[in-house]
């Protein structure tokens, strides 16, 4: 999912005769060659995710972003002349995607990531519109009109920060790197608009950087919507996330949503389900290739003390094993964790992701292991991987406090690094996820899936859980 920024824009360049010629060549049918190429790179783009309502029509828009400043719904993109896009030339194709001007001269907002849709090159705009022209069906959805307060509806306010943000080129290769790692990089900063999540933002909300040259806070890890997105840069020693796997756990993560170490949650699933398990293992390969040449900074790298962690990893398990001189935090673990996640906090390979070294665990915002411990998470169903697996919520039945007791034990606990979680960051969450979801993670509240009943029978076969309490 794309992070939600404040309206920007600037002037739109001219495009290159190369495009503008084309553009003329299109209004036919287009070849069914480039219809499908040009529907692998809408994959590898997730323009899907983003242009798709709940329960609505694939790319008929719709889907309500929130910022801080106010709902921004995604537009309609299927060829429909009325409510979509079929009025567009392909140089107006071009300027959107890659200076964020639309058809009519008006500023898009960034919520659409055109600073890391300007790396695309040529070729690629020409297939992704051949796609959306030919290979998509019209629709005649008229979404909600994003309609923001002052002064985040003047759209001409945008193009200040289009000149100071959103100056990317379009991708050229270095000679210097492989033509894999080449091929990934212009994945990632492209058409994956991996930095629109992981990268940190500004005062302005501008990614602090937009490719690899413009420093070490390049996929550094940022949070998003109560969710970390974790640092994405995989070249280090002794460190946690990324920098621990191998090439290949990273293709595996990004086809399946889960790997020996991890398994994905938040809004990363979607990114799975839409995306990357639908591209080719060629090129998650070479994203993995490329992540792993970027240096993890010594001021972001964690666990590098790796002595300590693994004495109190062997103190943890030894600890739960024997069931005894147990912290509240303990407690709560052996009764709702440790069927899944083991006493060593190891969990099952490909199946149950570990906690020892999660990056949840130990992100300096302990948001994202609270929401999951509050609503669960599930595992998507991919082409290699198609069951879909689920964790549940324990929100309807743990008090703020214990689950501040359980979410503290986790990021302590197995040479974890994370810090103490109070109860009154446990109810900011749970506000959030009433309000936003719609769901009521109070105790004794069964969540949205789970019935009275079945909430009842659970607890029934936990003697060890107390009451809970408000």
């Amino acid at each position: 999912m794309i992070n939600q920024l404040m309206y920007a824009g600037g002037l739109a360049l001219m495009l290159t005769a190369t495009v503008v010629q084309a553009d003329e060549q299109t209004k036919g049918h287009g070849d069914q060659d480039t219809i499908e190429r040009g529907a692998y790179l809408s994959r590898a783009g997730d323009c899907v995710a983003c242009h798709t309502a709940p329960g609505g029509d694939d790319f008929a828009g719709g889907l309500g972003i929130e910022s801080p400043f106010g709902t921004i719904y995604s537009t309609n993109i299927t060829p429909d002349k009325q409510a979509g896009i079929g009025n567009y030339s392909e140089a107006e194709f071009a300027a959107a995607l890659r200076q964020g001007k639309r058809a009519d001269g008006a500023n898009l907002y960034p919520a659409m990531p055109y600073p890391s849709y300007a790396r695309l090159t040529d070729d690629d705009i020409h297939a992704l519109y051949v796609y959306f022209m030919h290979g998509v069906a019209p629709n005649d959805h008229q979404p909600q009109t994003t309609d923001l307060s002052f002064p985040f509806n003047q759209r001409w306010g945008i193009s200040g920060w289009n000149w100071l943000f959103a100056d990317q080129k379009p991708f050229e290769p270095d000679d210097q790197d492989s033509e894999k790692i080449n091929r990934g990089r212009y994945l990632v900063e492209g058409l994956g608009h991996c930095g629109s999540c992981h990268t940190p933002r500004g005062l302005f909300q501008q990614e602090k950087a937009l490719n690899d040259d413009d420093g070490d806070e390049y996929l550094a890890g940022a949070n998003l919507n109560d969710w970390l997105a974790p640092g994405l840069r995989g070249k280090g020693e002794d460190h946690l996330g990324v920098a621990g796997w191998r090439e290949q756990d990273i293709a595996d993560y990004l086809a399946t949503g889960r790997n020996a170490h991890s398994a994905v949650s938040g809004e990363m699933t979607s990114v799975i389900k839409n995306s990357t398990s639908h591209m080719t293992r060629d090129d998650l390969s070479a994203i993995a290739a490329y992540l792993k040449t970027l240096p993890v900074s010594d001021e972001t790298a964690i666990g590098s003390e790796r002595h300590v962690s693994a004495r109190k990893d062997s103190e943890t398990e030894q600890q739960l094993t024997r069931a005894d001189d147990l912290s509240e935090g303990g407690r709560l673990y052996l009764d709702n964790c440790n069927a899944c996640h083991f006493a060593d906090g190891r969990g099952a390979s490909g199946v149950f992701p570990a906690l020892a070294g999660n990056s949840q665990a130990n992100a300096d915002n302990p948001t994202a292991l609270i929401h999951t411990i509050l609503a669960g998470a599930q595992l998507p169903s991919t082409p290699e991987r198609p069951e879909a697996l689920m964790m549940p919520g324990f929100g309807w039945r743990l008090s703020d406090q214990e689950v501040a007791d359980l979410a503290t034990f986790v990021r302590q606990g197995w040479g974890n690094q994370g810090g103490t979680v109070s109860s009154e960051a446990v109810r900011k969450v749970r506000d959030s996820m009433d309000k936003r979801e719609g769901f009521s993670g109070n105790p004794d509240t069964a969540a949205s899936d789970t019935s009275a009943a079945q909430a009842d029978a659970e607890t029934a076969s936990q003697p060890n859980v107390k009451d809970n309490e408000q």
